[in-house]
């Protein structure tokens, strides 16, 4: 038998209680999906009976939740800086910090129609968030992983962000001669052995994307020290990485002879992103 909306919202949450923390949320995302209609339907109409096929589907979809499958890959979609994103299992799943990173590159001293760099792209979720705030900026979006890259250009051709280019490479391998204003990136920072990789979405994302040598620090140590080739002169590097990285961060900027080195926390009050300033 079918269920109205609200209980099939109850069941579904009661269902993902044990496995998440947003149960009733989970439950309420996989249903609007199914129906394709807006948040606020629940609200006005609770007493909506299910299709037989749509009651088939959110079970189906409940289980694989109950199995750990982020709601993002069940849905294929994640919203970014209010942007629809397509999701799947090659890149991470943007996530709320991330727009610490979008925030503070908005706030930096460019000229109108900055040259922005996004390294490792992903989804193309911040190459996108700048480029819909900054029309004149001029944004290049690369990732060494072909399936990132292809699923960041449709994005990008999907949302009609012109001013985003995206293209294939290993960090700057792919961008001789080229210089930028602004580099941004979100790269891999997590520790091989972090015991939150066995926790969560986490274990449904690729490690390449998460996980880097050297206590997470070799790939923000890589580009640091390449950046110096590709920025313009008073040109900014920004950085995310983890929450305990700040001050190694910072280190390597003063050592590389960058100047105005600064961290700045995320919503939780945890050090984010570092920023600093090519003299």
């Amino acid at each position: 038998m079918s269920h109205t909306l609200e209980q099939a919202i109850a069941a579904g949450a009661s269902l993902l209680a044990p496995s998440s923390d947003s149960a009733k949320l989970d439950a309420q995302v996989l249903l609007l999906h199914i129906l394709q209609k807006p948040r606020s339907y629940l609200f006005t109409w609770p007493d909506k009976t299910l299709t037989d096929e749509q009651q088939l589907t959110f079970e189906h979809f409940c289980k694989r939740r109950l199995n750990g499958e982020p709601v993002a890959h069940i849905t294929g979609q994640r919203e970014f800086w209010s942007l629809p994103l397509e999701v799947n299992a090659t890149t991470l799943i943007p996530r709320p910090d991330t727009e610490t990173l979008v925030e503070q590159a908005l706030a930096m001293a460019v000229p109108e129609s900055a040259k922005v760099l996004d390294l490792g792209t992903g989804t193309g979720a911040i190459a996108l968030a700048l480029g819909s705030e900054m029309p004149n900026w001029q944004i290049t979006a690369v990732d060494r992983v072909a399936d990132a890259v292809a699923l960041a250009s449709r994005n990008q051709q999907r949302l009609a962000i012109h001013n985003v280019q995206v293209k294939q490479s290993n960090w700057f391998s792919a961008l001789k001669n080229q210089q930028f204003n602004l580099i941004v990136t979100n790269p891999p920072y997590i520790e091989h052995d972090d015991k939150h990789l066995n926790e969560g979405d986490v274990r449904f994302e690729p490690l390449s994307a998460l996980v880097a040598e050297e206590a997470g620090m070799a790939d923000i140590k890589q580009i640091i020290t390449q950046s110096r080739d590709y920025l313009l002169s008073s040109g900014y590097l920004l950085i995310e990485h983890g929450f305990e990285q700040g001050e190694a961060v910072r280190n390597l900027f003063n050592q590389m002879a960058f100047i105005n080195v600064k961290t700045v926390k995320d919503l939780g009050n945890n050090d984010r992103v570092t920023l600093a300033q090519w003299p």
